[in-house]
């Protein structure tokens, strides 16, 4: 279980359900619990890690989606900083994003990964689409709002099987 204060919230309103509410059945679901690790250069996650869908389903039931992408607002920023000389700005395309999806399943989502800023507020949105065992033709099918990181999960193309170079080119 997640050591995470929104996680013992939320187990203890089902445990006050269960015990007082009349609602038995109302447990708590730990398996999908979005988290974020708040450092300079944010990591969000929501369901299961590559490596553990591996060991739980097997690799050749998986299909991994994955980019690396410099965010627009990092390429305004740094014109500015370049004209000042000196000023250092973030490597292209530094950002990742990851999606787990499961062949046999008509490729539910089960993994969404995310390096880059502002992943909190992105894996908050993408748990419920994963709860709701979203696939991804499901985000393929959604129209992202342009210019934003979130919208690359809806623009995924390349696969780590195919071998091709998931760097993201243009905007």
């Amino acid at each position: 279980r997640q050591e995470l204060t929104p996680v013992a919230i939320k187990s203890g309103e089902r445990l006050a359900d269960r015990l007082f509410g009349g609602r038995p059945e109302f447990k708590m679901d730990y398996n999908e619990v979005p988290t974020t690790v708040f450092t300079p250069l944010e990591y969000g996650c929501v369901g299961m890690s590559e490596e553990l869908a591996i060991e739980t389903h097997g690799e050749e039931n998986l299909e991994v989606y994955h980019s690396y992408l410099r965010p627009l607002e990092w390429k305004t920023n740094q014109e500015f900083h370049d004209i000042k000389k000196g000023v250092e700005h973030r490597e292209d395309n530094s950002c990742f994003l990851k999606m787990v999806t499961l062949k046999h399943e008509n490729e539910r989502v089960i993994g969404l990964h995310y390096v880059g800023p502002n992943a909190g507020e992105l894996m908050q949105g993408f748990a419920l689409a994963v709860k709701l065992k979203a696939t991804k033709a499901d985000f393929d099918d959604t129209v992202g709002i342009h210019p934003t990181v979130a919208e690359e999960f809806t623009v995924l193309k390349v696969t780590k099987s195919s071998g091709k170079d998931p760097t993201k080119r243009g905007c």
